[in-house]
């Protein structure tokens, strides 16, 4: 079974209108049972659900003529009455789009209602270096051929989510500020909408480290674990917290910039204006100019090489001995070690899982990180805090922003318009 935590969405929800809004709510839950519990008949979904036998019929007809869900054989239940039709979780021609635009790279992740992969891929783009402008273009683009591949396979999106490495309010959909992309201000969902036309499902935007950690709950290493930290390993850090199995977002929604924790007075400007953050200690681009100075980032130089190329270069002097590149990983994960201990202390969670380059070069940085996370936090091995390593790569993120858009269309199935296809029979109870 799929663990979907409570969230608030980037997507706009339907607002409650009476009776309307009671069916919504019904077609939701039937359709969440089906998902999470698989084929069952109507009277299993009615005893499951609580909801009257004929109301389950009503639901059902309309969810099957929507193409969301479908008949299956028919079984009995014993030796004895009735034949009973079992249903299922259809919604093939349901499409959802995740997408991430991060320092040197736009990837997309686009699925079915059922969890089949229709597009998967990650493309090389400098939006550090050409601007919000240039970007939304770039974005425009990805997104439309994306949303071409999807509906070949034969689903169209019923949304799209966009992960972003910055502060977001989720509402308008706007990048309040995103300071390893230079961006402030930006409407971004609204630019978006722009650049795909006649696109008319809804679009959100969201905090990068917020949806991977979505991602890290539902399907990671530690799927199911209620308390938990997702800390991205980008050319920046941000981190998505989960408390109780809920996603921490604050009061204004701008929880989890833990890579603007201050570690270090006398260190490095930040990318955000401050100085010694602790990504100035940890992102990919403290590491690349360690290990690396002649490669360093800079804003406006020629493109960076995609991330996975860094970390290869890396993982290629690591293996080969080069001493500057051992003591610069080293001390990164001395440093991840630091800041975790200071989350640990505050939030108190089960497992820090560590994404991104990070999780790549997981074997040589978690040791060190353990120890000084052990070291620093104040309830000591009470805490019982460990560090363990992504394996959901680089597309974390866009992976949870298409998940978010499944949760939107599961909260509301009557947005989704009929199914081309005939009329099914509806059956009964």
């Amino acid at each position: 079974m799929s663990r979907q935590p409570s969230i608030r969405t980037a997507l706009p929800r339907a607002q409650p209108v009476g009776h309307a809004s009671l069916r919504r709510a019904n077609l939701s839950l039937v359709l969440r049972h089906l998902r999470d519990e698989g084929s069952c008949s109507r009277s299993d979904v009615a005893d499951a659900t609580g909801l009257h036998r004929a109301t389950v019929s009503s639901l059902m007809a309309e969810l099957i003529e929507r193409g969301l869900v479908r008949e299956l054989g028919t079984a009995r239940a014993g030796a004895i009455g009735r034949p009973r039709r079992a249903v299922a979780l259809d919604g093939s021609h349901v499409g959802a789009l995740g997408m991430e635009i991060n320092v040197d790279y736009i990837a997309v992740h686009g699925i079915d209602l059922g969890g089949r992969v229709l597009v998967e891929r990650r493309i090389g783009f400098d939006a550090m270096g050409e601007g919000p402008d240039r970007s939304l273009v770039e974005l425009g683009r990805v997104a439309r051929k994306a949303i071409a591949e999807m509906r070949r396979a034969g689903a169209a999106p019923g949304g799209i989510v966009v992960a972003v490495p910055g502060l977001v309010d989720i509402g308008p959909g706007v990048v309040t500020l995103a300071p390893n992309l230079g961006w402030d201000d930006l409407p971004l969902a609204e630019r978006l909408r722009a650049e795909l036309g006649g696109f008319r499902a809804p679009v959100g935007v969201d905090n990068d480290a917020n949806l991977s950690a979505l991602a890290e709950y539902t399907s990671g290493v530690a799927a199911g674990t209620p308390d938990m930290v997702y800390l991205t390993g980008e050319v920046g850090v941000g981190g998505g917290i989960m408390v109780g199995g809920r996603l921490l977002r604050g009061a204004d929604g701008f929880s989890g910039e833990v890579g603007h924790l201050p570690v270090n007075p006398s260190g490095r400007r930040c990318g955000c204006g401050r100085t010694g953050c602790w990504e100035t200690k940890v992102g990919l681009a403290a590491l690349v100019r360690a290990a690396t100075p002649d490669r360093a980032y800079e804003r406006g130089a020629a493109a960076p090489p995609d991330p996975e190329v860094r970390v290869k270069e890396i993982s290629r002097a690591l293996a080969a001995g080069e001493p500057r590149t051992l003591a610069a990983v080293a001390e990164v994960g001395r440093w991840l070690g630091l800041g975790g201990s200071i989350l640990v202390n505050l939030f108190n969670p089960r497992v820090i899982v560590i994404g991104g380059y990070f999780a790549r070069l997981a074997e040589r940085l978690i040791p060190p990180a353990q120890a000084e996370l052990e070291r620093l936090v104040v309830a000591g091995p009470a805490a019982r805090c460990r560090f363990l390593a992504s394996n959901l790569g680089f597309g974390a993120a866009s992976r949870g922003a298409a998940s978010m858009v499944v949760d939107h269309i599961m909260d509301d199935p009557a947005a989704i318009g009929f199914a081309p296809v005939a009329r099914s029979s509806v059956g009964s109870v």
